[in-house]
């Protein structure tokens, strides 16, 4: 396809194959915008530029992470940076009370790194103690939910490893806004009607006794105390210190059973990102305790199929992603788990050969209603951002409390709610992702990479719970089969595909439901409709999205951010 070709395909929306690999390599990037061929944006340019980016859900975030680069940080220290101020200005789905996990393209050792900041059970919860409570799930607003807190340590080893900047440097914008306040973005506002009835939640996010709203000045000088002593003392300040004891003291007051020693022998960890082709394009994510290699899965089924022939969020198209999607879920509920106390295939779950088995049990014509696990040789609420910088590295980050506000409870002084994490371990004494002491839980949030030829290519991710592989294969399918732009690929509409197959031991019945955004036709619902699927009335909202597409000679950075969110990508 000559570039005239491709230009004419990308203005008129055609389902000509406009696949981005056609142009890897060339000078100009793989894509372009619609401002760029006298049309107009759907929503937002693209942002280009040569020295350092950062895209985040809070304008706030992204420009704090910039400055960090201007200040001779670099991605990694401006991407704790924006966490950090992330955790301030979006607390609903952040914040330290939470986990982490990252992929980081290092420059220097031409290296892909992983880290997994989870947190793990306390000691003293078993599966006999729930099941003696007479529980058959484990309640969320309660601290029987609480696994430890891991994003803390994950800054730490970030910092500590490949950071420039002092961690007092990295969080010093959250604890000045924290003290003197910020104005409330549109969307981010409305969480703050959404923190429970709990004290303890009130005493930080409704000041005053009312619930701040649109453009109201936030303080959080409680937050900005703890921040300060991780600023001063690091990690062990959350995981020793005062900050501990107060986790413990509520944890004590309330029922729960976290302890010093539970936090004290909290550390992250350096793992090996997973991968698997699609059409060209090595596609990373972390592997399990996440969810990460269900998008692989994904993508492992749908690439024999000619997705590029067929027009975007088509029902043709739709169809095959949501029976994939089902196909990959099932195995998720089954397989994924911590790899230190269960058995995960996770080299078959994604092989080549494994996929294209699973594959042949689509029906390009019908929805699947019952669908089941597969057999593979055994071997076994969130925010997204990313950055990059001058030196070449890149970082996709990952970071959540898991529900709105997580468990809805704040340890008394320290401005800030602990995860529910541990709602989703299972009580089937026979499942993979059952509740033991010490136990990561099986986890939704999941960042992404995409190289090609060994070489980085684009940091991103989509955040929303379980919902996050079917964004992450919508986006590789909009990028790689029908070139559309970092921005672009974020602004189409999305679907989403629910069903019951949950980490804790249930099986899909119905074949699920199909939910959609504003955008996805009538006449697209009404086939799905008639191949089978269960479809919704309305419109939903699916995902946040942040990415950063790389080109060498001369080094250009070219970001996208989710118009479901308040944030931006920013760039110098």
């Amino acid at each position: 396809m000559t570039r005239r070709e491709f230009l004419r395909a990308t203005a008129t929306g055609s389902a000509a194959a406009v696949a981005g690999s056609q142009f890897a390599g060339a000078a100009e990037p793989p894509f372009i915008d619609m401002t760029g061929i006298g049309g107009r944006n759907q929503n937002r340019s693209t942002v280009v530029c040569q020295n350092g980016m950062v895209c985040a859900s809070q304008p706030l975030a992204a420009m704090a992470g910039v400055d960090i680069l201007k200040a001779g940080g670099n991605c990694i220290d401006a991407a704790i940076c924006a966490d950090a101020m992330l955790g301030l200005t979006e607390a609903a789905m952040c914040g330290i009370g939470g986990d982490l996990f990252a992929i980081l393209w290092v420059e220097k050792e031409q290296k892909l790194y992983g880290i997994n900041a989870s947190g793990r059970s306390p000691y003293d919860w078993s599966l006999k103690d729930a099941l003696d409570m007479g529980l058959d799930s484990i309640p969320r607003q309660s601290p029987l939910s609480w696994s430890v807190p891991g994003c803390v340590s994950g800054w730490g080893l970030l910092n500590k490893k490949f950071g420039k900047l002092p961690l007092s440097d990295c969080l010093a914008d959250a604890i000045r806004y924290a003290n003197e306040g910020f104005p409330l973005s549109p969307i981010i506002s409305t969480y703050f009607r959404l923190t429970g009835k709990d004290p303890s939640m009130a005493k930080v996010y409704h000041p005053g006794g009312e619930v701040p709203k649109y453009g109201d000045i936030f303080k959080n000088p409680m937050l900005a105390k703890s921040y300060q002593s991780i600023a001063n003392d690091g990690p062990s300040a959350f995981y020793e210190g005062w900050i501990a004891e107060k986790i413990v003291a509520k944890s004590n007051e309330m029922g729960g059973r976290m302890s010093m020693k539970d936090l004290k022998d909290h550390e992250a960890n350096w793992v090996d990102p997973v991968s698997s082709n699609y059409r060209g394009w090595d596609v990373w994510e972390i592997p399990p305790n996440g969810q990460g290699i269900a998008a692989l899965q994904i993508l492992n089924m749908l690439e024999t199929f000619d997705i590029g022939s067929m027009e975007p969020n088509s029902a043709e198209h739709l169809h095959l992603l949501i029976e994939a999607k089902k196909l990959a879920y099932e195995d998720r509920a089954v397989y994924y788990a911590d790899p230190e106390f269960a058995d995960v295939p996770t080299e078959a779950l994604i092989s080549k050969a494994y996929g294209e088995e699973r594959a042949k049990k689509i029906d390009e014509k019908r929805a699947v209603k019952n669908v089941k696990y597969g057999d593979p040789d055994l071997d076994s609420d969130t925010i997204y951002m990313t950055a990059a910088d001058g030196e070449g590295n890149m970082i996709s980050l990952i970071q959540s409390v898991y529900n709105a506000f997580g468990s809805q409870i704040c340890p008394d002084d320290v401005g800030f709610h602990i995860q529910n994490r541990g709602q989703s371990y299972s009580l089937d004494e026979k499942h993979r992702n059952k509740l033991e002491p010490h136990k990561r839980p099986f986890h939704t949030i999941i960042p992404a990479f995409l190289t090609r030829d060994g070489k980085p290519v684009m940091s991103f991710g989509v955040m929303g719970g379980a919902f996050q592989p079917q964004g992450h294969a919508q986006v590789i399918m909009n990028m790689v089969d029908y070139g559309m732009s970092p921005q672009q690929a974020g602004d189409q509409p999305r679907i989403e595909h629910n069903g019951s197959s949950e980490p804790t031991g249930s099986a899909m019945k119905d074949g699920g439901k199909v939910k959609f955004e504003r955008g996805i036709t009538p006449e697209v619902r009404e086939q799905l409709a008639e191949m089978g699927h269960n479809t919704s009335s309305g419109d939903g909202s699916f995902g946040g999205y942040q990415a950063i597409w790389r080109m060498d000679d001369p080094l250009r950075y070219f970001g996208g951010s989710d118009p479901r969110k308040d944030g931006a990508a920013m760039g110098y």
